[in-house]
């Protein structure tokens, strides 16, 4: 009997061994399991981390090469505006007239291209002041307009595709009892 019971712990013990070998590979694996699951979620979060970057890098190129002029533009806009004022001037003498003709051709050609290529004048005489596209620079007493309406445009302002490129500036009617009791 003492052989059998040896036999019968030497088998116990190796059933024991086995299962815990067998559950040393399945933890193992389990484990392994885990490792794979997370790598695969940190790779997804990766991918569409580059992904969405891959976008937002595409989308900023094609802003600057749509607003790639701005810079120029706006370094023409203050000759252009002299211009244009230098070529309304009311003059006597019929050369002087035919050279403003020709000058004034040249301006309003060149701001046509500016125009095809997406410069757009704020629209500022009787409109409603708007700080987003206006800039007050003076304030009119008329109490014949209501408040806030543009009574005069000081410098056009421009907008470059749908960026404002310079604000109008403008002279805004704001009257009140208080002003119009001042005046008397």
């Amino acid at each position: 009997m003492g052989k059998k019971l040896e036999d019968d712990v030497l088998e116990e013990t190796e059933t024991k061994k086995k299962k815990t070998k067998k559950d040393k590979k399945d933890e193992e694996i389990e484990a392994l399991k885990i490792a794979v699951e997370t790598y695969k979620e940190e790779f997804l979060k990766s991918k569409a981390d580059l992904d969405n970057y891959k976008k937002r890098t595409q989308e900023e190129r094609i802003k600057e090469r749509k607003y790639a002029a701005t810079s120029l533009i706006n370094n023409l806009l203050l000759p252009l505006d002299q211009l244009k004022k230098v070529v309304s001037v009311e003059v006597e003498d019929e050369k002087l007239k035919n050279y403003l003709i020709g000058f004034k051709m040249i301006n309003d050609q060149i701001f046509q291209v500016l125009e095809d290529d997406g410069l757009k004048e704020i629209k500022a005489l009787n409109e409603e002041f708007d700080p987003n596209y206006h800039h007050a620079v003076e304030k009119d007493n008329n109490k014949d307009l209501p408040n806030g309406i543009i009574t005069e445009v000081v410098t056009v302002g421009y907008l470059y595709k749908e960026r404002v490129l310079r604000p109008a500036m403008v002279k805004v009617n704001e009257w009140s009892e208080d002003n119009n009791e001042e005046d008397k």
